[in-house]
């Protein structure tokens, strides 16, 4: 008999997610049926859009999140022994899974490419969900054109560090805005952003006019809030902007209080996409495949933010909504 340890969501967080907020239990798993296997966690995401679905998540049921497993044991021909599977099983040590699933708000479970030497834990970020989301985002929804101008937003993270990589990949001018001058020297120095903005100590609006005085074509935007405001007011005509995360608001209280510019919008006609990456599901793998290529030709890179033990998962998600990752935040079992 196995037993599997996990965190269950004890109640609704109010603002700011409390560790009291969560419960460690242990769960003694059933033996496998048929088309079954057992999935071993092996890395753990954690993700800010996790606290945007956390009210999805039922009271007493496992916190939601995308982890690396090795299968352990198996009674399905399609998913071996040996070999590991992403999938969204969620804050536990083992799981039980059906070879048919499962999937959580459109997040599939496979088994892993060929990462071709490549680190496995790279599934959670830069050849995962974070790496399509940047990829789709930006390409498909804001179609950046060599010698435009992009800001992205968040930009430190896990997504916004590969977002602004790919559009100096495609010839554009990149300005990024995170919250520490740290980070803007990894932006800047290591990945080759052009500029880099600190929201927290400097004038976003003021910055971003010096950095782009021509006005800006593209926004990907992690955050919404003010930034998104500053940003949007500073755009060119026909400018696109993909919204891909609103981390400024997961943890408030109450309504959300922020200018909206229409006017901006309308003179400006922007086009402004909200999107969830699952929408390309169909091409996953030709998402993984071309940031695999990307590595291997030196044009992209990566960094993670590892935290040790199971045990300390809450840490690594709440340090993770405070920014204090660099890139893709996980957890090793």
């Amino acid at each position: 008999m196995v037993v599997a340890k996990k965190f269950v969501l004890a109640r609704q967080c109010q603002g700011f997610p409390k560790e009291s907020d969560f419960e460690l239990v242990e769960e003694e798993l059933p033996p496998l049926k048929e088309n079954e296997y057992l999935a071993e966690a092996v890395y753990l995401s954690v993700d800010p859009y996790m606290r945007g679905y956390m009210p999805r998540v039922k009271l007493n049921t496992t916190m939601y999140g995308t982890q690396v497993a090795k299968i352990v044991e198996s009674r399905s021909l399609k998913f071996p022994v040996g070999q590991y599977v992403l999938g969204p099983f969620g804050w536990r040590t083992h799981t039980v899974v059906p070879e048919n699933g499962p999937t959580y708000v459109g997040m599939e479970t496979y088994l892993l490419p060929d990462f071709q030497g490549l680190p496995i834990s790279l599934a959670l970020g830069v050849l995962g969900m974070p790496g399509n989301t940047a990829l789709f985002g930006l390409l498909e929804l804001c179609q950046p054109k060599a010698g435009e101008t992009v800001v992205v937003s968040g930009a430190a993270g896990a997504v916004g560090s590969h977002a602004g990589q790919i559009a100096k990949i495609k010839g554009c001018i990149v300005i990024g805005i995170a919250g520490s001058d740290e980070k803007g020297k990894w932006l800047t120095e290591e990945l080759g952003f052009d500029y880099f903005i600190n929201y927290k100590t400097q004038n976003v609006e003021e910055e971003l006019r010096k950095a782009a005085p021509q006005g800006v074509d593209c926004y990907y935007d992690n955050v919404g809030g003010e930034i998104t405001t500053t940003v949007l007011n500073q755009m060119n005509a026909f400018g696109r902007v993909a919204l891909s995360g609103s981390i400024s608001s997961y943890n408030s209280i109450g309504p959300f209080k922020v200018t909206t510019p229409n006017l901006t919008i309308v003179l400006q006609q922007l086009k402004l996409e909200g999107f969830i990456v699952t929408r390309w599901n169909h091409r996953w793998m030709e998402g993984i495949q071309q940031n695999l290529q990307w590595i291997q030709q030196g044009k992209l890179k990566y960094r993670e933010t590892v935290t040790e033990g199971f045990e300390n998962i809450f840490k690594a998600f709440t340090d993770m909504l405070e920014g204090v990752n660099v890139g893709k935040a996980i957890v090793k079992v």
